[in-house]
């Protein structure tokens, strides 16, 4: 009897361990998204829409990007974001995005999410790209991990600012450096905003932007400064420390206009040179392919017919119909998208309910969504 008891415990042993070890392996599938690609325009391609994931990953830090979102079979893309080289607090509030996508019926219809709404999700919601880049709700918490340059500069003349600027940096050690800008009033020489610039190990630029009391706000005040969102700021930049666009005057105790717009161009030559060692993440050297990513949140917050008709299985016919009381519009920037509708217009058409983006990608928004806090 205590042979059979022994046997049967070992067994029974044998069976807990073998599931603790099913439970281990089981994957996890947060990491794991399917996003949908639907084309926009005429020359719209999945390799365009793989070129705008690309950049769109980059800009929140991922720094192993080479072979690992490529264009699939029936227009889908299958992304697993354990193997981008994400940092922990990255994936930690990424996955929490990805659950919350899961349980909408898109999701569950679908299988996937639209490539151009996960997009506008991760970089158009400020507060989701605060919390993936882990761009805190102090500035003080940033200033503390930087030592700034005694030298700064002064601009009168913006072509960003509706105020005067001052422009403090720290010093450039390899990737790491950070800018501050001071959005000053002329009138009375107080600090109405605050903007960051600080440059990830990856090579790209992480924004923020904080009012007159140092905390975080979701875009810049249009009272004082054209700056509006980071994806603004993002699509302004160019992942570049740019240089004066405009003619400044000279004001004691700070650098010439002529010395810092010296000191900045040799600050982007130097982050130029960094970026293009990097081999396992965007190609820096190919100047407009940040434009795919423009495209990817562009085209869905301001769809045409046809990539309408594609999202929701139905003919160009039949959308222009359904839509007809509508406006229309062109965009400025890509004439050749032709004629647009505004997302905020069509969701209510939609054969199924998705999860709800910001109203406005690069500007203040009056919906501004947050599923990660």
């Amino acid at each position: 009897m205590k042979i059979k008891f022994y046997i049967l415990l070992i067994v029974c042993i044998s069976v807990l361990f073998s599931c603790l070890k099913k439970v281990d392996e089981t994957p996890d599938n947060s990491s794991k998204i399917q996003l949908m690609w639907n084309k926009s325009y005429e020359s719209d391609s999945m390799e365009k829409a793989s070129i705008g994931l690309h950049w769109c990953y980059s800009i929140i830090g991922a720094k192993v990007l080479n072979s690992v979102v490529l264009p699939s079979k029936n227009s889908v893309f299958t992304i697993n974001i354990n193997e981008i080289g994400l940092d922990d607090n990255a994936l930690e509030k990424i996955k929490i995005l990805h659950t919350k996508i899961k349980t909408t019926e898109e999701y569950k219809l679908k299988n996937s999410i639209d490539l151009g709404r996960y997009v506008s999700l991760l970089i158009g919601s400020s507060e989701h790209y605060y919390a993936i880049t882990n761009v805190p709700k102090k500035l003080d918490e940033i200033l503390s991990n930087y030592t700034l340059n005694e030298s700064k500069g002064y601009v009168n003349n913006s072509s960003v600012s509706l105020k005067h600027r001052i422009i403090k940096f720290s010093n450039q050690k390899d990737t790491k450096q950070l800018f501050l800008s001071e959005e000053i009033d002329p009138k009375n020489n107080t600090i109405v905003e605050y903007e960051t610039i600080e440059i990830m190990e990856n090579g790209q630029l992480k924004f923020g932007v904080f009012d007159a009391d140092k905390n975080r706000i979701n875009a810049a005040n249009n009272k004082h400064t054209k700056a509006g969102k980071p994806a603004k700021c993002m699509w302004c930049h160019e992942s570049n420390i740019n240089q004066l666009f405009t003619q400044q005057k000279d004001f004691p105790e700070f650098l010439t206009h002529l010395q810092l717009n010296d000191t900045l161009i040799k600050f982007n030559n130097r982050l130029k040179k960094q970026q293009n060692l990097l081999t396992k993440g965007v190609k820096f050297s190919n100047k407009q392919e940040h434009t795919m990513l423009e495209l990817a949140y562009i085209t869905f917050m301001e769809p045409s017919a046809l990539r309408l008709s594609n999202e929701w299985n139905i003919s160009e016919a039949e959308v222009k119909n359904m839509l007809s009381s509508l406006p229309t519009h062109q965009h400025n920037e890509f004439p050749f998208l032709g004629v647009l509708y505004d997302r905020k217009d069509v969701e209510k058409f939609a054969p199924y309910k998705s999860l709800e983006v910001s109203s406005s990608i690069r500007e203040a928004s009056e919906i501004e969504v947050n599923y990660i806090d």
